[in-house]
């Protein structure tokens, strides 16, 4: 049996029904890779029996793997960090476990890493079979993070990607919490190279990722890799600056002139109403990168794993 020579992390959250297929690819891969391949499963608190299927058919499998299973559900990211920590490398990537990124990606991403110098390979949606109205909600994702937030981040963002040892150690090393693990790999620089790919329709399943996650994702990545809110702050404190001094110049100018009899009762409220928003605007900024702060003094764990499993496959005798 030879030694792993590429790490395979796969995150699983509700895909039992897509891991017989799964694990049919990954053994054809692992073939197209002179059997050097070793898959590690992230089971990320899925509710269904994804550790049950991984388990009973890994047994079975040709190629080596390792399964697993977080306390609860952290997250993606949490999970592919889980996996990147137990791989054994020297170099790695991440799949999907629904297939809607095909495994040919994986492929390549590997020998771009092998025989380029590269540091990371990045896998870039060219094209995509997702219904038209999440294809248009992702797209006006994707162009306002890249407007906005990470300029370096591809116009239709990444699902996979690859990396050597070098690469990982930097993210396993940095341990912020609510952050994103695609910004932290753009953010730690080194020798990228995007791969662009068909994004396939998904065959079993609903995915996880719903609009509650992208806004969740957007606010993280912003408030961990961008200036943007505080900057946007500053710039409405300063217009209502200038327009509370020019509405106080009207109404003094006005009042010299005779030409209020009473006490003006709208300016008065608009600018209570408006400067009241806007600190209750300013105090959400705040708070959110307070909050964030104070979570990651806490230095609790980006995940918690329950159990580890071990399946020793290789070449067919």
């Amino acid at each position: 049996m030879g030694c792993v020579m590429y790490s395979l992390i796969i995150p699983v959250y509700k895909n039992e029904g897509s891991i017989p297929e799964l694990i049919i690819e990954i053994d054809r891969l692992n073939q197209n890779l002179d059997y050097q391949l070793e898959a590690v499963f992230v089971v990320d608190g899925s509710p269904d029996n994804s550790y049950g299927e991984l388990s009973s058919r890994l047994a079975q499998a040709a190629f080596r793997s390792t399964v697993i299973c977080l306390s609860r559900n952290f997250g993606s990211f949490a999970a592919i960090r889980t996996g990147l920590a137990a791989a054994t490398g020297p170099l790695f990537a991440v799949m999907a476990a629904d297939l809607q990124e095909p495994p040919e990606l994986v492929r390549d991403m590997f020998l771009t890493l092998r025989d380029e110098e590269v540091d990371v390979a990045l896998g870039v949606r060219a094209s995509r079979e997702d219904p038209g109205l999440s294809t248009l909600f992702s797209s006006l994702f994707w162009a306002v993070y890249c407007r906005f937030i990470q300029h370096e981040m591809p116009r239709g963002g990444v699902d996979m990607f690859g990396c050597n040892q070098k690469v990982r150690d930097c993210l396993l090393a940095l341990e912020e919490s609510n952050s994103t693990l695609v910004g932290l790999l753009l953010w730690v620089g080194f020798k990228r190279r995007e791969i662009p790919y068909h994004r396939r329709a998904r065959k079993v399943g609903k995915s996880g990722w719903t609009f509650r996650r992208k806004f969740r994702y957007m606010t993280d990545s912003m408030f961990a890799f961008s200036s943007l809110p505080i900057i946007t702050l500053n710039v409405f404190g300063f217009l209502g600056v200038v327009a509370s001094v020019l509405i106080g110049g009207v109404i003094l100018l006005f009042w010299a002139l005779g030409l209020i009899d009473v006490s003006g009762y709208t300016p008065i409220m608009l600018s209570i109403m408006f400067f009241g928003a806007l600190n209750i605007f300013g105090l959400g900024l705040l708070g959110s990168y307070i909050w964030r702060a104070f979570e990651n003094t806490k230095r609790r764990p980006n995940y918690i794993e329950m159990s580890r499993e071990h399946f020793l496959g290789g070449p067919p005798q």
